[in-house]
């Protein structure tokens, strides 16, 4: 598997660096996988759905691969894209969704993580500005709807969304050590 995914990993990598062949062999080898995941999980759907949804992942990949960062595993991220399509398409048919969480307990174990990062990470966010920070926490740790979170501080959406791209600026500065500028 992890051969698989280096493999993927370097692809995708070529694919972002501009290299359209290898952008066409990276999206042939996830096909069959990604079939396999959304029938899996799209059991319940009608069996005629899950073509259309898996056009709906290899769509949600082609429009969202640049948000894939390329120093962590991709099969946590195609299963995350997977899984998302997935579930909007039981949310179109208006059913229950019950996806146990032992059906991702390969994924979950993979992602181990350091366990400090989020402490680091707190500490980061703590040496912006307050509304940076609530910004920041809203919008990139609670996935609150910049619509919310402009309502909540009084600003516009478009003022919330330039807001938390340059405390992200801030914060990268902060994470290569360039302090505040």
């Amino acid at each position: 598997m992890k051969d698989r995914e280096a493999a993927w990993s370097a692809l995708l990598c070529a694919a972002l660096d501009g290299d359209g062949q290898a952008y066409a062999r990276f999206l042939r080898a996830v096909t069959p996988v990604l079939r396999g995941i959304v029938r899996a999980r799209a059991r319940g759907l009608a069996g005629d759905q899950d073509e259309d949804i898996l056009q709906e992942v290899l769509m949600a990949i082609h429009a969202k691969r640049h948000t894939w960062d390329r120093t962590q595993p991709i099969l946590p991220w195609l299963y995350a894209v997977t899984r998302h399509k997935v579930i909007d398409a039981f949310r179109r048919r208006s059913r229950v969704i019950d996806l146990p969480v032992e059906d991702f307990a390969e994924v979950l174990v993979e992602e181990t993580g350091d366990p400090t990062a989020p402490r680091d990470l707190a500490r980061l966010i703590a040496r912006l500005d307050p509304r940076s920070a609530e910004i920041l926490r809203a919008m990139g740790l609670r996935a609150e709807p910049a619509a919310e979170v402009a309502q909540r501080l009084d600003m516009t959406e478009g003022a919330v969304r330039v807001a938390l791209h340059r405390a992200m600026g801030r914060l990268a500065r902060l994470v290569r050590g360039e302090g505040e500028r």
